[in-house]
């Protein structure tokens, strides 16, 4: 076998649609658009338009609303807290805060604060200092010997 004698399967390859190169083609003149019309013209895109009807995204009910102005906590675990201080990358003997939590690589950025849920088990007696926790997870830290300060939401600063 040479590299001239090599060819593909027989219709594995297609050869590609040349549109509007002269009637011999079968797609000349018009390029297989029809006659005049929106569609035939060229930029044209009238994605969910039905022809004047009412359109479905326009029938359907709407429900629910969402708040402008809510709030979007970082969410951390117990069970990850203990991993982190397990692997040293925590320090269970001094305050534990959002800055320390960011810095250990736990949490990736802070957004409106950190909530604590009590998935996992933390068994190190630690000093916790973030925005939200579960009402578990309190109560998880304590048993622990710690404890889990809730601190006020920080208030975004108006000028008047």
């Amino acid at each position: 076998m040479k590299l001239h004698e090599l060819s593909d399967n027989e219709g594995a390859t297609k050869k590609r649609k040349r549109v509007g190169r002269g009637p011999g083609s079968g797609t000349g003149k018009m390029g297989g658009r029809g006659i005049k019309g929106q569609k035939s013209r060229s930029g044209v895109a009238i994605n969910g338009y039905e022809g004047g009807q009412m359109p479905l995204y326009q029938r359907l009910p709407k429900r629910g609303f969402n708040k402008p102005n809510r709030k979007s906590y970082a969410v951390v675990n117990l069970g990850l807290i203990q991993k982190f201080i397990d692997a040293k990358k925590l320090d269970a003997k001094k305050a534990i805060d959002g800055a320390a939590l960011v810095a250990s690589g736990l949490v990736r950025r802070e957004l409106d604060g950190i909530r604590v849920l009590a998935k996992g088990d933390i068994t190190s007696k630690v000093d916790l200092q973030v925005a939200g926790a579960s009402k578990s997870a309190i109560e998880a830290v304590e048993k622990a010997g710690g404890k889990l300060t809730v601190a006020a939401p920080k208030v975004a600063e108006t000028t008047a």
